[in-house]
C-alpha cells in the first residue's frame, strides 16, 4: 500500500507539472529537462534529470510497478545494486594493478556505466530482464492498467553508445560492465560484425514471412533483453539497409542497447552507398517517444539510448612491453614464417582443411595442423572473403564449452602489402580480419612489408586530404601521392587496426594466449578422462 500511496503522490506531482507544460525542446545534452511557462514552473525551475522522470512516467510502469513490486522491495533497489556494478569493479582492479590507473574520460565513462548498471538493477522486473522469473502477475498488471494507460513495451532504461578513439578502453569498459551483471539476466555480448551476420542467417531461415526483420528482432530480444554490441561500424550497404527497420522493431521489443564505436552516430556510414537510407537509423539510436499519462500527452521525449563521448587520447593498447613478436618485416622472410609455423605445430603434419561458415559455406585453408593455419595474404584478403569466413576461422579459447571446436586459434599470414588505392578492397578484409583475430583472441604471425603504421600511410580520410598541400606537377608523378586513398571508413578504422596490431604483438598479449592455450589443454584431458579424481 505505501507503494500504491507513493505512486499517486507522482501522478499527483506530475498531473501539476503537466499543467504547467513541458518544453518541447526542453530535454538537452546534459538529460535535464527545463520546466517552462507559468507559476508552476516559477516554483520548479529547477532541472528534473531525465532518467528519474523516465523512471516514474513510462507508459506501462507508472502504477502498474508500484502494485506488483513486493513489499520487501518496496526500497525499489534490487540485491544486486548495494556495492556492486562496474565502478567498485573497476576500483578493485586498479587497486589490485590488473589495471593501469584510468584517465579522466575512463572514470567519467564508468560512472556512466555504473549508473546504467543501478537502474537496471532498480528496473529488473520492469525491464523483464531475469529469464527465470515467470510473467504471469506482469501480465495481469498490464491487462488491468491498459484500460487507462496504452501499452508500450519499450524499456524505461535508457542504454548507452560510447564512442571515442582507439585504445580508450571502450571493450575493456563494456566487458567489466557485462561481466558484473547477474547470471540470471537475458543478456548478450557479441561483436557487431558477429551479431549482423546473426541477423542475416536468420533472415534467410524466415523467408517468405511478411516481416521477417521483426520475427528476427522477437527471437533476438527472447534470448537476450541487453545486448552489448561491440565496434558498432557500418560499412557494408546491405546493413545499412536494414539497421534502421531491425533497431525500431528491437526497441519496441524493450531492448536495452550497450555498444561502442570509434564514430559518433552522426557519423556512422559516412559516404556510404545509400547513405540516406540509412539516415534514419541514426535518429532512432537517438530517438525520442512522447510519454502518456492517462491518455493525456506530456511534450517529454526520453531518449533510446545516451551517447557518450571518451575524449581520451592514450592508446593503452600501446602502453604495454610491446616488441616484434612474430611479426617480420621485410621482403623475402617466407622460409623463415614457416619455419615458425612448423615449430608451433610440432609434430603434426600440416594439409588442407575445410572450414564450415554461416549459410553452408566452405573456406578452403591450404595448411592447417594442430589449431594453426597458415595462408598468403592473397588467399586470405585478396578473393571475396569476409567477416563469416574469418568468425569461421577461428574460435574462442575457453576451458568450456569452446574446446570442442576444431578451428583454429593461431594464424600465419604470409605477404601483407602496404595498402592504398590499388588495393583497398584487400585493407578492408584485412581490418576487418585483424577485428575477428583480435575478438577472438587469437594469435598472429606475419610476413608484412612494412610497419603496421607504415602499412596504411596511404590511406587518409576527408578531413587528412584536405589538409595535404595540393600537388604539384613533380609530386603528382610520385608513387605515394598516386596510390593515395581518401576513404573515411577505412581511414577512421586504420588506427583501430594499427593498435590491435601492436598489441597483438606486445609480450602480455602472447602469454595471456599461451595459458589461454595451457587452458584449453588442460580441459581437454580432463574431459576425455586422462585426468580422473579419485
Amino acid at each position: 500500500m505505501r507503494s500504491f500511496a507513493r505512486a499517486l503522490r507522482q501522478v499527483r506531482a506530475l498531473s501539476g507539472v503537466h499543467r504547467g507544460a513541458f518544453s518541447h525542446t526542453g530535454l538537452g545534452k546534459d538529460g535535464k529537462v527545463l520546466i517552462l511557462g507559468n507559476s508552476v514552473a516559477d516554483c520548479s525551475r529547477r532541472a528534473f534529470h531525465g532518467r528519474e522522470i523516465g523512471r516514474y512516467l513510462n507508459q506501462s510502469t507508472v502504477l502498474s510497478r508500484a502494485l506488483s513490486t513486493p513489499a520487501a522491495n518496496d526500497s525499489g533497489v534490487s540485491n544486486y545494486a548495494g556495492g556492486a556494478g562496474p565502478l567498485p569493479e573497476y576500483e578493485r582492479r586498479i587497486a589490485s594493478g590488473e589495471l593501469v590507473d584510468g584517465d579522466d574520460f575512463q572514470v567519467d565513462t564508468i560512472q556512466e556505466l555504473q549508473r546504467l548498471y543501478r537502474e537496471l538493477a532498480e528496473l529488473e522486473d520492469s525491464c523483464q530482464l531475469d529469464r527465470y522469473t515467470a510473467s504471469k502477475k506482469s501480465q495481469r498488471s498490464r491487462w488491468l492498467w491498459s484500460r487507462l494507460i496504452p501499452q508500450s513495451s519499450y524499456s524505461p532504461v535508457k542504454g548507452l553508445y560510447l564512442y571515442g578513439g582507439v585504445g580508450t578502453g571502450k571493450t575493456m569498459l563494456m566487458d567489466l560492465f557485462f561481466d558484473q551483471l547477474p547470471s540470471n539476466w537475458r543478456k548478450k555480448r557479441i561483436h557487431f560484425h558477429d551479431f549482423m551476420l546473426n541477423v542475416h542467417s536468420r533472415l534467410q531461415m524466415h523467408k517468405g514471412v511478411s516481416d521477417p526483420l521483426e520475427v528476427v528482432a522477437g527471437e533476438i530480444s527472447d534470448e537476450s533483453i541487453l545486448l552489448c554490441l561491440d565496434e558498432f561500424m557500418v560499412t557494408d550497404v546491405a546493413d545499412a539497409l536494414i539497421l534502421n527497420r531491425l533497431f525500431q522493431h528491437l526497441f519496441s521489443e524493450g531492448i536495452v542497447l550497450v555498444s561502442t564505436s570509434n564514430r559518433a552516430p552522426d557519423q556512422l556510414y559516412e559516404g556510404g552507398l545509400q547513405r540516406d537510407l540509412f539516415l534514419p537509423f541514426i535518429e532512432t539510436l537517438k530517438a525520442m517517444e512522447w510519454i502518456y499519462l492517462f491518455k493525456f500527452p506530456f511534450g517529454l521525449q526520453l531518449e533510446r539510448c545516451v551517447v557518450h563521448a571518451i575524449g581520451s587520447s592514450t592508446d593503452y593498447r600501446k602502453i604495454g612491453s610491446a616488441e616484434k613478436g612474430f611479426y617480420f618485416i621485410g621482403k623475402g622472410h617466407t622460409g623463415f614464417l614457416k619455419q615458425k609455423f612448423q615449430h608451433l605445430i610440432g609434430h603434426d603434419k600440416p594439409g588442407q582443411q575445410v572450414v564450415e561458415v554461416v549459410m553452408g559455406r566452405k573456406l578452403q585453408v591450404p595448411f592447417g595442423a594442430n589449431g594453426c593455419a597458415y595462408f598468403p595474404f592473397e588467399e586470405l584478403c585478396d578473393r571475396p572473403l569476409g567477416a563469416a569466413d574469418y568468425f569461421g576461422l577461428f574460435s574462442k579459447l575457453s576451458v568450456f564449452p569452446f574446446y570442442l571446436c576444431e578451428n583454429f586459434h593461431t594464424l600465419a599470414l604470409d605477404g601483407v602489402p602496404r595498402f592504398g588505392i590499388h588495393n583497398r578492397t584487400a585493407a578492408y578484409r584485412f581490418v576487418t580480419l585483424v577485428d575477428v583475430m583480435y575478438e577472438n583472441k587469437a594469435r598472429l604471425l606475419c610476413t608484412a612489408e612494412a610497419s603496421p603504421v607504415e602499412l596504411f600511410e596511404s590511406i587518409v580520410t576527408v578531413a587528412d586530404a584536405q589538409k595535404i598541400s595540393p600537388r604539384t606537377s613533380s609530386r603528382s608523378q610520385k608513387k605515394d601521392d598516386v596510390d593515395l586513398c581518401v576513404d573515411n571508413e577505412l581511414g577512421f578504422a586504420k588506427d583501430r587496426t594499427i593498435s590491435r596490431l601492436t598489441e597483438m604483438n606486445s609480450r602480455e598479449y602472447l602469454e595471456q594466449h599461451e595459458a589461454r592455450l595451457q587452458e584449453k589443454a588442460s580441459g581437454e584431458a580432463h574431459f576425455n578422462g586422462v585426468v580422473v579424481e579419485a
